[in-house]
């Protein structure tokens, strides 16, 4: 076949691919992948980003692994299913992981451990949370978006010895000696109706107990640094404002599909302090990779459809998939530490890491920001 027929072919098949992706209105199935495009980078491969100075601790690995789907966030994950997909992340390189106790009713915590408890304490980066403290009942459980948790009841407790207790708790669960990173879990606007009063009441609580307390844990050795797992950017603004945190985990903020608000706002302001930023929900819970739900269950935004839409039709003319263009947009920002997307099988974990390899051709990048889909001055891979 010469070499203008085979470029026929392979741009047919993949129009076809594209036209029968859940992009082009196909509903994918549970656990399922989008095929990775592009071409794979040559020689070694940075895994790492080398830390500015005047920063502080930040995790030594830029692609992790969430743990909220082990935890049976969307749809019901098997212990099984867990094992495989951790015991494939370590087959893959992945060497940060992060958890919570809520992600499950600690289930999660339970499912990395049993991978990461046969591996040296300093072969990995671990981080969990604290803000909800867990005990065992044999009463009906309370409401929650979780799948099939473990029979435990939730309250919420940011002050200092409840933060000591959950992450002596966390170990325990775990199953491993040390913690690298705690963030303070949820304590953020959209989250008033669970916490029960007004945020900034919650965020005095903190201020008094857990902040303190992480700083004290620092100090001692027990962690090497703490931040807010937040999923707006108020709390953790207001953090590096009046505390002294390291790392923020910032779920729902910078994507390829929106990011202008983190991009201009905050993370020049954690930056100027030397706090990283470690990207929670790149892919939008699925959203970036075709899924019809956005975040964690919130409305899809009028305007998504359209310019995920408009994004994947750059994809397809440069040859690349939207999946591997998300995730090199996420990373790009030297304020951004490293990116968590979610896994819950050995082949999406597999996907995402084979997408951090791929060579992005510059002409992609510069026809999004010419069309207007990204920032104009939004970092990009290279």
């Amino acid at each position: 076949m010469n070499s203008r027929r085979q470029f026929l072919s392979i741009a047919a098949a993949s129009a076809a691919m594209m036209a029968a992706s859940p992009l082009f209105g196909q509903s994918p199935a549970p656990g399922s992948v989008l095929p990775t495009r592009g071409t794979p980078r040559t020689g070694n491969q940075p895994t790492t980003r080398a830390m500015p100075k005047g920063s502080r601790y930040r995790p030594p690995t830029r692609l992790g692994l969430g743990g909220a789907p082990l935890g049976g966030s969307l749809a019901p994950t098997t212990r099984e299913a867990a094992d495989a997909t951790m015991a494939a992340a370590w087959a893959a390189g992945v060497r940060l992981f992060d958890t919570s106790p809520w992600y499950g009713l600690g289930l999660s915590e339970r499912r990395m451990g049993h991978e990461l408890h046969t591996h040296p304490a300093d072969a990995y980066t671990l981080s969990t949370k604290v803000g909800r403290l867990l005990t065992g009942t044999a009463e009906p459980l309370q409401k929650t978006n979780w799948h099939d948790p473990a029979p435990f009841h939730y309250r919420y407790d940011y002050s200092a010895d409840g933060a000591r207790r959950s992450v002596e708790d966390s170990l325990n669960r775990l199953g491993v000696s040390q913690l690298d990173i705690v963030y303070i879990h949820d304590l953020s606007p959209e989250n008033e109706k669970d916490l029960g009063m007004p945020w900034e009441q919650r965020f005095s609580e903190a201020l008094r107990g857990a902040m303190p307390e992480l700083t004290k844990m620092r100090e001692e050795g027990l962690i090497k640094g703490w931040g807010f797992g937040v999923n707006r950017p108020q709390p953790a603004l207001r953090a590096v404002a009046e505390a002294d945190p390291d790392i923020m985990l910032l779920a729902c903020q910078y994507s390829l599909l929106d990011h202008e608000a983190a991009l201009h706002d905050t993370f020049p302001r954690l930056a100027e302090k030397g706090v990283s930023v470690m990207v929670g929900s790149p892919l939008l819970a699925g959203y970036l990779t075709g899924r019809e739900r956005y975040l964690y269950g919130g409305p899809i935004p009028e305007w998504a459809p359209a310019k995920r839409a408009k994004i994947a039709e750059v994809c397809e003319r440069h040859g690349i998939d939207i999946r591997t263009a998300a995730l090199q947009f996420a990373d790009a920002p030297q304020v951004v530490s490293s990116i968590i997307p979610g896994a819950r099988t050995p082949e999406q974990v597999r996907a995402n890491v084979e997408s951090m390899a791929i060579a992005i051709p510059a002409d992609f990048w510069a026809e999004l920001k010419q069309l207007k889909l990204i920032a104009a001055d939004a970092p990009v891979p290279g």
